[in-house]
This record gives structure tokens, sequence and C-alpha cells, in this order.
């Protein structure tokens, strides 16, 4: 039987072995596995607590899952003659246009701006200019856009989307990347915009595919050092049933080679002897 050769110490051995190689597979494999998903701490716990935007955020930043999202305060005043009309926003079912302009931020390393999204308007040209002077403002931080398609049918200072690359050109002003959608009201000034809210995002856990492949492949690992030792003991265990065959043919054959021997003898030359022969040398 297979167990047999099992108990054998050299195959106990090399069962340690396996057993310390998969745990160490295992470990790898649950290690990776936490690589591939976002850590819960990595998120914001309170997006809806303000922050200063100059605490948490700087101009050319990539924004991380740490500030989007984040209600933040922030002082300064509009640039004058950089208001943009943003299509495709649909407020109470209602498509209409975001009112967006460059506000300097007060405390910017260099004096940047950000976009603001003032407000929501149904008809492009029906958001009036943004107020002027130093304003304290509230607003959700929100990642860039994709700039838009190319060839477009839009009247000119309306975009197809908030991208803050394409305002960066078009007001030429170095801009933080992302953007504030005002909160606090002081954006809209005596226009006949309507305010905007943007809800945040769901936070939900980001799938590294490659780290779970990974996680998987450590499973295999440690499935086949079981496999791999199993193999052994099994073609050990054929090779003790085939070298015995061979020793019970090699016997027989002997027997038969020596029983043939007495029996070409004549009977006078015959020894006084058993019938059978003897068990054959053994090496």
């Amino acid at each position: 039987m297979v167990l047999h050769t099992a108990r054998q110490p050299r195959w106990i051995a090399l069962l340690v072995l396996a057993l310390v190689l998969a745990t160490v597979f295992v470990v790898l494999s649950a290690w990776q596995f936490d690589q591939s998903t976002t850590d819960a701490d990595e998120m914001p716990q309170n997006t809806e607590e303000p922050v200063e935007l100059t605490e948490i955020y700087q101009p050319a930043q990539p924004m991380t899952a740490h500030e989007g999202d984040r209600i933040v305060d922030l002082s300064g005043e509009f640039v004058e003659d950089t208001q943009i009309m943003v299509s495709g926003r649909v407020q109470d079912e209602v498509p209409g246009y975001w009112a967006v302009a460059a506000f300097r931020v007060d405390g910017a390393p260099n004096g940047e701006v950000i976009p603001v999204v003032r407000g929501w308007s149904e008809d492009y040209d029906d958001a009036g200019e943004p107020p002027s002077g130093e304003l304290d403002l509230q607003g959700r931080l929100l990642p860039t856009e994709a700039p838009g398609p190319g060839p477009r049918d839009e009247p000119a200072g309306v975009l197809p989307s908030l991208s803050v690359a394409e305002l960066i050109n078009l007001w030429e002003e170095d801009s933080y990347s992302g953007f504030v959608v005002d909160f606090s009201g002081q954006a809209l000034g005596d226009s006949g915009l309507e305010p905007v809210w943007v809800d945040p995002q769901p936070q939900e856990n980001e799938i590294n595919w490659l780290n779970l492949f990974y996680a998987l492949e450590w499973v295999v690992f440690a499935g086949f050092a079981f496999y791999l030792w199993w193999r052994m003991v099994k073609d050990a265990h054929l090779k003790e049933l085939e070298e015995q065959r061979l020793d019970r043919e090699w016997e027989e054959q002997w027997r038969r080679e020596q029983l043939a021997k007495l029996q070409s003898q004549p009977e006078a030359d015959l020894p006084e002897t058993d019938d059978e022969p003897k068990d054959p040398p053994r090496d």
C-alpha cells in the first residue's frame, strides 16, 4: 500500500518540508490578497467635515482619496473674464449648464487659481458675472474631468467638460488640478444661477486584479507542494512494487533453470537431494 511507503522516515521528512513551504505560500497569498483591495485606513474618515484647502491640497498635486470629495474652505477672489459654461449638467431632471470661473486662492504657493463651480443655469447666457472682491467660499473638492471630444457645436465660451488642463490653456493661469463646487452661495452673486449640490462619491474598495492573481497563484503553489510530495511517494511505491515483481520473476526463472538441470542429468548421476531445488542465492 502507498501508506506503507509514506510512513518511511524520508517521506515523513519531505512531508514536513511540504507543510512548511505550503504555510509560507499561504502567508504570501494572504498578504497579496490584503494588497489587492484599498485599505479602509487610506480612505477619508469624514468627507463632510470642512478643512482648509491649502492645508490638504497643493497645486499640480495628483488628487488621492484623502483629498477627493472633501468639503474645503478657501478664500480669495474671482479672476475677471474667466467665466465659462460647462454643458450637459442636469439639475432636477432639467439639462443645463454649470457656470465656472477661476478663483485665485489666498495662501496658494504662487498665486495659483482653482476652477470654482458657481452654480447652475438652464441657459448658457443667463449666468451673470462672478462677484468681485474678497470672498470666503466653502464647497466640495473634486478631481478634474477628462477633456471633451474634438470639434464641437457649442457656442463660444461653452465647454463639454470641466477639464482643468483645458482651462489652464484657456485662462493662461497656473491652476490646481481639481475644482471646487461652491456650497456657500457667495459665488452666486446677483446672478440668476441656482446653487449646485454634489454628494460624495461612494467609497468602494478598489480591487487590484494583479495582486489578486498573485494571491491565487500562491494558493496553487501551496497545493502543488502537497501534490509533488504525494507524486514522489506514489512513484517510490510503484518502484518498490516493480522491484518486488522482478525479484519474483528472477526467483521463478532460477528455480525453473535448476529444475531443468536436475531433470536433464541421468538418474545415476543425480545427487541424493530433495525433489525441489533450494532457494536461489541472494545478492
